[in-house]
């Protein structure tokens, strides 16, 4: 439609926008036929209110301002230099890491090779019966997983070492942080006390970052072991990145297996299979909560809170352990409650915890590469009889704790054996549970005193002398070729004439000892000595007759063993068979036993009854058990350093010495006080419920003595010493105007006088008189 002057309308459209001036625009007008094609369009409205506002006006900055605008644009240069190193080198660590955990991962071997890490074996050893008393060396029980173990051992474990084992990838930040935190707040270094460390951290430790032992590099086991368990920052970087290795190779149950079989656990143990065994006497299967807690409480300081050295202290740690378990939701109220009131205690194996100097001793007598540096687990069957091992510790105690005063320093040894020198028991001092200690029984050489006597007579008696001969107890001077004279002296100082054999024994005179001695051949005595199993050094000089030369007690009960088995030697043993565990075939057997014949029978059981007057009626009677027959002797070296008292009854031979270590004199002890008296205690309770059994012994036939050793001489030379005639001396004391010696009370009267075709013809005193010069002379050489 047209406008009526024919100009077109202004559209709609047109007047939403402003039409600037009343005039036409470029172009073209408004007025009558304008087509309002060069017209620009208004801006929005927006557009002109936001070109209205005002330019933002920049205060004029001062001093202060420069500076703070100075420091805001080095703080964020800094920050923008650091994230673009710091990003960089993120990234080269984190590949680096990442390498590690590659490389360490490809090397490791399988689950079933790590288990067992031992460098050396484990020897088992069984008494008499088979029943285990002793373990050395490194014990294994055998490979067991988290899935075959106790439910309550492998939660205790990861209670106790690492709450958080199944969720991290090796390494616990948090852990590590709050471990540090402790650490500064007690006043330690960062890494010094706690560590922080997971189990997949102590494995890789336990593994030494998978390197073996070599023993051309370390000097021994020990040694590698404590560079292993350094702890330095660099070692724990490298064991983070093996942990996070291992996490990468193994199960989480497979990283537990390894830990649980290669811990250390206390007293020789390897994993808690060995360590359940040791202390329980069961599998780790079959732990309960009580025993679960106190192995776990082991892995933080085995040795300190092992049971067999503080069960009370192990019993507390344990506590502690079931708290943890019971904070995290592994054990109920109950159940903690019941471990708690019901603590775990050692098995009546662990609880005995014998025979540790006699393990230590058949250790030391076995092959080393089957015993101390084996490499293999070994088993050992010995000869050990626990009843009487108990017996002998029982009593050393006892004498101890009632009859020594309290601080004493003196120590005592003890050994029982069979007459065959089977040992059945030895206690090498006063600590009877103690291992690997000096063993006073095996290793101190001491002199023997008296107790050295019987193998004088029982070298008198093999040559024919009779336990009633006679012997002058006289003082006594002897010249010694290089020394000069010598005069040996009696115990009490007194001299009593002539006294049987039996008699001289009996109380332990000296004098008769080296007079008899001298007669039979001092070398004589010294064989008999040795082929018995004394293997010291013997004195060679007369001296050898009061003990001088040293022994240790278990030669001397091997010794006295020889003459109750009727007068062979024995070899002292307690090995009696070796074999690797597992194998049915000994490797080895007894390395031991009765030995060649050293005096006769007849010999051996007139010694014994010799000795048997000993404790009847001489300086052993303390040594009396009620309805058993006993021989013995006592023992006292010169300034009573040293006091013995060996002897048999039954089946057993007893040693017991007593001493210090240092060698001072003992106050007011002798043979025949404390030492006998520890042999009665301790042989009372051996023989307890035995049938009664005699000794093998024969009372001589009281016949005419057929020597005097010594008689009537007041200086003596060394010498082999030839018997004299006892009527020759009669008959010169009787013209002489000497004193005749006294009866002995178990002596017969004298013989009648020679029959006159025996005696020298006539009754021609001159006659007489020569030819009991004629017999002196002749049985004296220089």
């Amino acid at each position: 439609m047209s406008a009526s002057n024919g100009r077109k309308p202004t559209l709609t459209a047109e007047r939403r926008y402003a039409t600037g001036k009343s005039g036409a625009g470029k172009g073209g007008g408004t007025g009558d036929g304008g087509t309002g094609k060069g017209r620009k369009p208004a801006k929005p409205a927006t557009s002109r209110r936001r070109a209205a506002r005002p330019a933002k006006r920049t205060a004029p900055r001062g001093p202060v301002g420069y500076l703070a605008a100075l420091v805001s644009g080095l703080i964020r240069f800094v920050v923008r230099v650091i994230w673009g190193v710091g990003w960089r080198m993120a990234f080269a660590l984190a590949l680096v890491v990442g390498l590690g955990v590659a490389y360490y991962a490809a090397q490791l071997p399988p689950v079933a090779d790590l288990v067992d890490g031992r460098a050396r074996g484990s020897v088992t050893l069984l008494d008499r019966d088979g029943a285990t008393f002793a373990w050395r060396g490194d014990q294994f029980g055998g490979m067991v997983t988290a899935d075959t173990i106790s439910p309550y051992l492998r939660n205790a474990v990861v209670a106790t070492e690492d709450r958080r084992f199944w969720w991290h990838p090796g390494v616990d930040p948090q852990g590590v942080a709050s471990a540090v935190r402790i650490n500064l707040s007690e006043g330690r270094g960062p890494l010094s006390g706690n560590g922080g460390s997971t189990i997949t951290q102590q494995t890789a430790k336990l593994l030494c970052l998978g390197k073996p032992f070599d023993a051309s590099a370390w000097k021994n086991e020990s040694e590698y072991e404590a560079d292993c368990r350094r702890t330095t920052l660099w070692r724990k970087v490298q064991e983070a990145v093996y942990a996070m290795a291992m996490e990468a190779r193994y199960t989480k149950d497979e990283i537990l297996t390894i830990y649980i079989n290669r811990a250390y656990l206390g007293a020789g143990t390897r994993g808690f299979e060995a360590a359940s065994q040791r202390y329980f006497g069961k599998p780790a299967a079959q732990v309960n909560p009580a025993e679960a807690a106190m192995l776990a409480g082991l892995l933080k300081a085995p040795t300190t809170y092992a049971p067999t050295n503080n069960l009370g202290r192990s019993q507390d740690r344990a506590s502690v352990i079931v708290g943890l378990m019971r904070e995290q939701g592994y054990l109920s109220d109950a159940e903690a409650e019941a471990a708690r009131t019901s603590p775990a205690v050692l098995s009546p194996t662990a609880q005995q915890d014998q025979g540790g100097y006699f393990a230590d001793w058949v250790m030391d007598t076995g092959p080393e590469f089957f015993t101390r540096d084996t490499t293999e687990d070994v088993v050992i069957r010995t000869t050990l009889d626990p009843r009487i091992q108990t017996a002998t510790e029982k009593a050393l105690l006892q004498v101890f704790e009632e009859r020594v005063a309290p601080g004493s320093e003196a120590q005592a040894a003890i050994v029982v054996m069979s007459a065959d020198g089977a040992v059945r028991a030895m206690v090498g001092g006063r600590n009877v549970s103690v291992s690997g200690a000096f063993n006073r029984a095996t290793q101190a050489l001491r002199q023997t005193g008296s107790s050295f006597k019987p193998f004088i007579y029982a070298a008198a008696l093999d040559l024919g002398m009779q336990p009633f001969d006679f012997v002058d107890d006289s003082p006594l001077t002897m010249n010694i070729p290089g020394s000069g004279a010598w005069s040996p002296e009696n115990y009490d100082r007194k001299y009593d004439g002539m006294v049987t054999l039996t008699e001289a024994l009996a109380e332990s005179r000296n004098i008769p000892a080296v007079k008899v001695s001298e007669q039979v051949g001092r070398e004589n005595v010294r064989t008999v000595a040795a082929m018995f199993g004394i293997d010291s050094d013997l004195a060679a000089g007369p001296a050898l007759a009061l003990g001088v030369s040293e022994s240790t007690l278990l030669e001397m009960t091997g010794a006295y063993a020889g003459i109750l088995n009727g007068g062979s030697s024995v070899t002292p043993y307690g090995l009696v068979e070796l074999k690797l565990k597992g194998d049915d075939t000994p490797l080895m057997g007894t390395g031991g036993g009765i030995g060649e014949r050293v005096i006769s029978q007849d010999a051996a059981e007139k010694l014994t009854w010799m000795m048997s007057r000993v404790v009847a009626e001489g300086t052993g009677s303390r040594a009396q058990i009620d309805g058993w027959e006993v021989a013995g002797k006592t023992g006292t070296t010169q300034g009573a350093r040293d006091a013995w008292f060996v002897g048999f009854a039954g089946d057993y031979v007893a040693g017991v010495w007593m001493g210090y270590d240092d060698n001072r004199p003992l106050s007011g002890v002798t043979g025949g006080g404390l030492p006998a008296t520890i042999w009665r205690e301790a042989m009372v309770r051996v023989l307890e419920g035995q049938p009664v059994k005699p000794l093998p012994m024969r009372v001589p036939e009281q016949i005419q003595p057929q020597a005097i050793a010594g008689a009537d001489s007041q200086d003596m030379s060394p010498s082999g010493g030839q018997a004299s005639d006892p009527e020759t001396d009669r008959l010169l004391r009787e013209m002489l105007g000497a004193p005749q010696p006294a009866q002995s009370a178990e002596a017969p009267a004298p013989a009648p006088a020679p029959a006159p075709d025996q005696a020298p013809a006539g009754n021609d005193r001159e006659r007489l008189i020569l030819d009991v010069l004629t017999n002196i002379l002749g049985g004296v050489t220089n």
